[in-house]
């Protein structure tokens, strides 16, 4: 009998093992930093990339991201008169449903296409998504419609420039978005119902942590309230749960509980700020293009329970537009510049020194999955990185087939062993798995 329960126990660890997934069910990943926890991928490309799983035409005109759960692919786009969300399936990328999220069309410059911005954010049995003018819907993952909330209508926001970039955020019950609204800089809802829990007041530009050396620290202009086009992190410390966030004039901290701004970080911040922070290794991280930089703050909590941020550094050398970064082994990986173009950055994290630059790797966009780093690069170029704080270490590349005019500014995904690569319409899946 031991003998059988031991067989049996091993059978089912191993079944369990064998059916194991690793989705990317919203934006940046299951942990939200652009990391997949995957194993068993190339190490190296071939020369000409790995091999083209399938492709699909369909998906309408946008740069939002892919989400993947359950055998499923879910993203958005405008076709026509509406912006649609679409559910895929992941074997092939055949349609499974379609259903309307809300308006289409341009918003800002007409050098910004049309469609929404933000990923998907599957939770079970529901996905939250929102297009460009701030339509925050939630579906059950089979297409029918539960709630929507309008930023403009409901909460009395203004449509910033760009255009709503935010993937939203669920925390438990709650569902976490940033209107930006002079009253409601943060908004916590009912995931069920869309019930408003609280709202946060506005930060105000602070004084104190905005001058000294280190390059431009006047801090943006514009007014305080009004939406940028990062997502929401959430972190624990000293046993206070927040949300950390860029407005229109900040990086702060957020009560869980109660939307309260706990602390903020004004130097880090633009007018046009897109790129997730990132809190790792004690360190609180943001970046922004244009008149922004990168800085770290260090979280202490102070005597009467406040929370200070306490700048550790503060550089003009990670100026990230809207590829995101990555923390690896202690050194933080960027595609740093604006408009104006930029190339791969790797930062010693803790302190800010520039370990070194690679004009090989232009300006785009990262994730990481079994050691390695997949940019995508402005151009539509997808190299395969080693991370290393020595040197550049380049795996290969490919040029994306069937290139758009479009910047390719949509991150690539990787997940059970594919990789996702948008274009405006088109969808490409590669298989990176190892044989």
């Amino acid at each position: 009998m031991k003998l059988f329960a031991f067989v049996l126990l091993l059978v089912l660890s191993t079944s369990a093992f064998a059916q194991e997934s690793f989705d990317w069910p919203q934006w940046q990943g299951p942990d939200r930093n652009a990391i997949s926890r995957e194993r068993g991928l190339l190490q190296t490309w071939p020369e000409k990339g790995p091999p083209l799983a399938w492709k699909i035409k369909g998906i309408g005109s946008g740069m939002g991201g892919v989400a993947i759960s359950k055998g499923r692919i879910y993203t958005s786009g405008d076709v026509g008169d509406a912006s649609w969300v679409f559910a895929l399936k992941e074997s092939n990328g055949e349609l499974i449903w379609k259903a309307k999220l809300g308006r289409s069309g341009e918003v800002g410059f007409s050098v910004t296409p049309s469609g929404p911005r933000g990923t998907p954010t599957v939770d079970g049995d529901r996905l939250y998504l929102m297009n460009q003018f701030g339509e925050l819907v939630c579906f059950t993952t089979e297409g029918k419609e539960v709630w929507r909330t309008d930023f403009v209508k409901d909460h009395g926001a203004i449509v910033p420039t760009w255009g709503y970039a935010e993937s939203v955020l669920v925390d438990g019950d709650n569902l976490i978005c940033s209107p930006g609204a002079p009253n409601a800089a943060l908004v916590a809802l009912n995931k069920m119902t869309d019930k408003v829990i609280w709202r946060s007041e506005v930060p105000t530009r602070s004084s104190t942590n905005s001058g000294g050396p280190g390059g431009r620290r006047g801090g943006p202009r514009g007014p305080e309230s009004g939406a940028n086009y990062a997502s929401i992190i959430a972190i624990n410390f000293e046993g206070v749960r927040q949300y950390v966030q860029f407005t229109a004039k900040t990086l702060a901290g957020f009560s869980a509980t109660n939307g309260k701004v706990l602390w903020q970080y004004d130097p880090v911040a633009a007018n046009i700020t897109c790129s997730t922070p990132i809190y790792q290794d004690g360190l609180v991280f943001g970046s922004s293009a244009y008149e922004g930089g990168g800085g770290a703050v260090k979280l202490s909590k102070e005597a009467d329970g406040k929370i200070k941020a306490t700048e550790v550094y503060f550089t003009n050398h990670m100026r990230n537009h809207h590829g995101g970064m990555i923390v690896v082994d202690g050194a933080l990986y960027g595609a740093a510049g604006g408009n104006e173009g930029g190339f791969l950055v790797c930062l010693d994290f803790q302190t800010g020194q520039v370990l070194w630059r690679e004009r090989q790797a232009p300006k785009g966009s990262l994730a990481m999955a079994d050691g390695r780093l997949y940019l995508r690069a402005e151009s539509g170029t997808m190299i395969l990185i080693e991370p290393n704080r020595e040197k550049y270490i380049e795996r290969g590349r490919f040029e994306q087939p069937e290139r758009t005019r479009e910047q390719a500014w949509t991150h690539p995904v990787i997940a059970n062993g594919k990789l996702y690569i948008r274009d405006q319409d088109l969808l490409l899946c590669y298989d990176v798995k190892k044989k």
